[in-house]
């Protein structure tokens, strides 16, 4: 079918499509704002005239001869990568395959108005053409198809079209649909905090004033929380993201009407404040690039964010594993290609002077580029079978080092402080050492309303471990977040991704799962899944950990082995208020993500109370601490479970036992070699945890212990640990619940005379 038929086809079509289609006739402007109520006169009695039928077109761009056929070069190609790659799936010579066909026109255009390297890119997989027209080649992404060590997206670690280039600052995507947009406002929000903290300028590189961050969803997408979570913090806070909502009507297979509460995210979204809105026909280029523009510009002068919903459509099926015959009408299917952007653009050029050889010439200059550059990507080698285990952490700095551990000099002044105190003040310490630190989450400021701050004693956190940070280092830097976990995560991720470190909070551990998505998929893998070329380090503070009187179900979690499980976290738990100074000051240094368990019951117990070690003590990750030395039994514990174990030593020792106690500190990494020693020398061990028996942290220890060091045993590895059971309210049900010292007791007694 020629260009010419196509654009006649188009126009005879516009006014069947279903209803809600956009089209070329649909009027690419904001939504209007809020007017102040005035009082009318009475209308004239003389109708007002129509507005002439032209306007549109004046409000439409002119595109030159030259960005006509540079639009058109980077559509065609972008379809021909994608159809290169079906032919190579076919062919078995790459193994996964999603296209961005139907969304070039505004993905391209949106390129076109924005800067690579300058701006900032939170693409989803569709986004082919708009990573082709910000500068990555053909090669780069066949390189990625096939998987090929040389790719700059993730160097053959993720799957092809999820998108990520250093240069060109387009941040490492993942393939959770949503995720990246929480991290995007982050991103955003670090040029909001480097505007307002004058000595981050001196410290974060690529800063520019005028910056903009983009970030690209589905239709599908806009039903995650994490959309929501994201529109609302960019509006709240003025930040200058264009979010491009690129709409072709599909999930997968369910439509949009399913998806969505009246089938139009648009009219959802109207009541944001600070929020630019508009609509476009994303097939059209003209009218996207007219769109595009606008909202670029909008965030470009600093007035909050743009929101452009693109209708598009989807001519192939969601990816090689779906088959949308199955589910979608053939007339359906036969309307989306009449709006082909491609075709669209192709016939408008021809209307336009261009002749048919003349892009034929074109596309046959595009077809030979990329099958040469498939014929380099299969050629590249792959990644070596040995590098696998790069890049999980930091390659540069290693908190398991003598370099973060000045335990031995050490000088301990002052009055003793609880473990609060000691926390507080390495914060402190560590805010006025690095500019970069930002601290947030729920109430962890003083008072949002500075304003109040002179007559209140201020909040700091509910457990006042973040009290005062707010008045000495002001509220660019300290603040309250929305209460919304994944919101917290994300935006940090963000943050840190830009250079800065946020030391955020979680309020309750209990509550940390609605980010368990963002660390797990986001936060621990950002570094190893680009190659190194994006990482998070950032921390994350815990208070978690049951007895508590009242604390119940819901305030006395610690299911931490579902963090220790995944590479790429560090996970701390300190027992005492040195340890937690020292390993929160490492954690703060090092430059890996850190979760930072913070146990409740031990925040003000006096038997943990220390002096201040001082603004440069540190305690390196993997190294844990003999608190008591023995030689019968060896208890290897952590957390609230140190001192349950000590009380229970001083028993056993009347009875004859002596028995050595190892608190590991920290938990990924753990110090094997202390395990080990400590079990040679007394051949009887027991690991105690406050988590459950089954499938607990300590299932773990035992495990590598009977494996490892089974010769050296004189008995079974013991255990003991919390019920299978919740935390309950009443008190003597908790106490039944969670291992008391009575309980491990017990275990020294029967393994002692096993």
């Amino acid at each position: 079918m020629s260009d010419t038929k196509v654009l006649r086809l188009v126009k005879k079509s516009e006014d069947g499509l279903p209803e809600k289609a956009f089209t070329a006739k649909t009027v690419a402007k904001a939504e209007p704002k809020a007017s102040p109520i005035t009082v009318l006169k009475p209308a004239p009695s003389r109708r007002a005239p129509k507005p002439p039928k032209q306007r549109r077109e004046r409000e439409l761009p002119k595109l030159s001869r030259e960005e006509m056929l540079k639009m058109f070069r980077t559509m065609y190609a972008s379809r021909r990568l994608d159809d290169k790659e079906i032919q190579m799936k076919g062919q078995n010579r790459i193994f996964f395959q999603i296209s961005g066909a139907g969304h070039e026109a505004i993905l391209t255009a949106a390129g076109m108005c924005l800067k690579p390297g300058h701006d900032w890119f939170y693409p989803y997989y569709r986004d082919r053409a708009l990573c082709l027209q910000l500068g990555m080649t053909p090669l780069e992404m066949l390189l990625e198809s096939v998987g090929a060590e040389a790719d700059p997206n993730s160097h053959g670690r993720q799957m092809p079209s999820h998108w990520g280039h250093k240069k060109l600052n387009i941040v490492s995507q993942s393939s959770p649909t949503g995720t990246q947009l929480l991290q995007a406002v982050g991103c955003a929000e670090a040029g909001y905090r480097i505007k307002l903290v004058k000595e981050l300028k001196k410290r974060t590189r690529k800063f520019h004033n005028d910056e903009v961050v983009y970030v690209s969803l589905g239709d599908g997408t806009s039903s995650e929380g994490e959309f929501w979570e994201a529109l609302n913090t960019a509006c709240n806070l003025r930040l200058p993201v264009v979010f491009l909502l690129e709409d072709n009507g599909y999930a997968i297979s369910v439509p949009v009407e399913v998806q969505t509460a009246g089938g139009d995210v648009s009219k959802l979204i109207s009541g944001f404040p600070n929020l630019y809105r508009q609509r476009c026909d994303g097939t059209d280029p003209v009218e996207s690039l007219a769109v595009m523009r606008r909202a670029v510009d909008n965030c470009r002068k600093n007035r909050g964010p743009s929101f452009v919903h693109a209708k598009v459509i989807r001519p192939y099926s969601h990816s090689l594993s779906d088959d949308e015959k199955l589910y979608r009408a053939e007339a359906e299917r036969v309307a989306d290609a009449e709006h082909d952007p491609i075709k669209r653009l192709g016939a408008l050029m021809v209307q336009e002077g261009a002749s048919a050889d003349e892009l034929q010439n074109i596309k046959d200059e595009i077809d030979r580029e990329i099958s040469e550059a498939a014929d380099k990507a299969l050629a590249s080698p792959q990644p070596a079978a040995e590098t696998v285990m790069d890049f999980i952490y930091s390659p540069t700095v290693d908190p398991t080092s003598k370099e973060f551990d000045t335990e031995d000099r050490v000088e301990l002044s002052g009055n003793p402080g609880t473990m609060v105190d000691l926390i507080n003040r390495c914060m402190h310490a560590e805010m006025k050492r690095d500019p970069r630190m930002l601290v947030f989450g729920e109430d962890v400021a003083d008072c949002s309303r500075e304003k109040s701050l002179e007559e209140v004693k201020g909040k700091g956190g509910v457990f006042k471990v973040t009290a005062n940070l707010q008045r000495e280092f002001g509220s660019a830097r300290v603040y309250n977040s929305p209460l919304a976990e994944a919101n917290i995560v994300g935006r940090a991720i963000g943050l840190a991704t830009r250079g800065l470190k946020p030391v955020v909070e979680i309020q309750f551990f209990d509550y940390i799962w609605p980010a368990f998505h963002q660390i797990r998929n986001e936060l621990a893998l950002m570094r190893w899944r680009s190659g190194n070329e994006f990482s998070s380090p950032m921390v994350i503070r815990v208070p978690v950990g049951g007895y508590l009187k009242g604390g119940a179900i819901y305030h006395s979690q610690s299911g931490v082995s579902l963090f220790t499980q995944i590479p790429g976290l560090r996970v701390v738990y300190p027992s005492n208020a040195l340890d937690a100074n020292g390993l929160l000051r490492t954690s703060i240094r090092c430059d890996d993500p850190v979760i930072f368990l913070e146990h409740k019951h031990l925040y003000r117990q006096a038997y943990n109370k220390s002096p201040y070690p001082g603004d440069d003590f540190m305690i390196p990750f993997g190294k844990a601490k003999t608190v008591r030395e023995g030689t019968d039994i060896s208890i290897i514990t952590y957390g609230a479970l140190v001192q349950r174990s000590v009380v229970a030593a001083k028993e056993a020792e009347k009875q004859g036992i002596s028995v050595e106690i190892i608190d590991l500190r920290t938990m990924s990494p753990y110090d094997w070699n202390a395990i080990a020693e400590s079990v040679k020398k007394t051949s009887r061990v027991i690991v105690a945890h406050e988590d459950s028996l089954s499938w607990g942290y300590g299932a773990e220890i035992a495990a590598r212990i009977s494996n490892e060091l089974f010769e050296h045993l004189d008995a079974p590895v013991s255990r003991v640990a919390a019920l299978d059971s919740f935390v309950a309210y009443a008190p003597q049900l908790e106490d039944a619940i969670l291992p008391q010292s009575a309980d491990v007791l017990k275990a020294i007694v029967e393994l002692r005379g096993y």
